[in-house]
Order: structure tokens, then C-alpha cells, then sequence
């Protein structure tokens, strides 16, 4: 996992421990992207058993036939659904060549913050776990709640206040821009 993730549109994670709210601010960030106009696509890594398909339906049955993938289509919505035959980490680098990147500007990724690429960190004093950065060097920014930790005011990085959405917005926006500034 040493090389750096590659996709055709901007990559921009959001890495933090379990609690700290990753979600949470997603769920609000990605409205205030759409009324910018950027069309934003999201990765989660989930550490846990998860089934978005309920028995009885077709799609359920298919799969557990042994339909592997199984993609079910509607007008509104595609779902493709792999089972693995042994459990095994997610590999970013597969899961975004499954994206399509035509539907897309930019990839927002919730965790995964062990892979290589550019990422904001989040960090909550309350949570109590250390800083992800300077240890990963791929942190581009900090979004935290007033943090006193030394780590984060000696860094250089951007500071961006957790709370604070409609800085966040901006900054990726800066960061979708700069990116397609510099893959022309």
C-alpha cells in the first residue's frame, strides 16, 4: 500500500478515529458541495458486517444463491453487491476503478486513512486518541474543535474548524480547484 491512489477525478479523504463525527459532518458537507455545484461521490470503510439487501427480496435471494456480483437496476438507483468468499480489507484502489467516473466531479472517502492519498484530518480533544498527523504524511489539513494539542498549533497545515461547514465546503473546493488546475 505504499503507492499512491490514483482515480481520474479529485480524492479527498476524511480520516479520523471511530466517534469523532466523520459522518456527521459529511452528512452536512455534501448538501453545501451540491449547492455549489459539485457532484460528489462517497467511499465508506465500515469495520463491520453490514448487509444492505433484506431476505426475501430477489436481490437477496440471487445473491445468496451465489450471484457474485449481484447489481440490481431501477430507474432511480444501481446497487452492486460483492460478497467476498474470505473476509478481507477493502482495497481502495478497487473500489474506486467500480466508480463511475463520468456521474462524478470529485470522491469524498470516510476513512480508509491508512491508504495513501490526500486527506483531512478530523480531531475532537473529548475522543481522547491521539493526532493521525505528523505520523501520515498524506494529512493535508486539520479540522478540530479548538483544540489546545501542541501537534496541531505548531503545524503548518490549514486549521479548518470542525463545526465550522461552510469552511470546510471551501476548503474543498480550493481543493477540487487546485486539482483540476493541475491535471491540465
Amino acid at each position: 500500500m505504499t503507492e499512491r491512489i490514483e482515480y481520474s477525478k479529485p480524492l479527498l479523504g476524511f480520516a479520523a478515529y471511530s466517534g469523532t463525527g466523520k459522518t456527521t459532518l459529511l452528512r452536512k458537507l455534501i448538501p453545501e458541495l451540491k449547492q455549489r455545484g459539485l457532484r460528489v461521490a462517497v467511499i465508506k470503510h465500515a469495520h463491520h458486517q453490514f448487509d444492505v439487501d433484506q431476505p426475501g427480496k430477489d436481490s437477496y435471494e440471487l445473491r445468496k444463491a451465489g450471484a457474485a456480483p449481484m447489481m440490481i437496476s431501477s430507474s432511480r438507483r444501481t446497487v452492486i453487491m460483492i460478497d467476498h468468499e474470505q473476509e478481507q480489507e477493502p482495497d481502495l484502489q478497487q473500489l474506486l476503478a467500480q466508480m463511475p467516473a463520468e456521474n462524478v466531479d470529485m470522491v469524498l472517502v470516510e476513512g480508509f486513512k491508512q491508504w495513501p492519498f490526500a486527506k483531512i484530518e478530523l480531531h475532537r480533544d473529548e475522543t481522547g486518541k491521539p493526532l493521525i498527523f505528523p505520523e501520515d504524511s498524506n494529512i493535508i489539513a486539520i479540522a478540530h474543535d479548538n483544540s489546545t494539542k501542541s501537534a496541531i498549533a505548531q503545524s503548518t497545515l490549514p486549521k479548518l474548524n470542525i463545526n465550522n461547514v461552510a469552511a470546510i465546503a471551501d476548503f474543498v473546493v480550493d481543493y477540487y480547484q487546485q486539482a483540476n488546475t493541475a491535471d491540465n
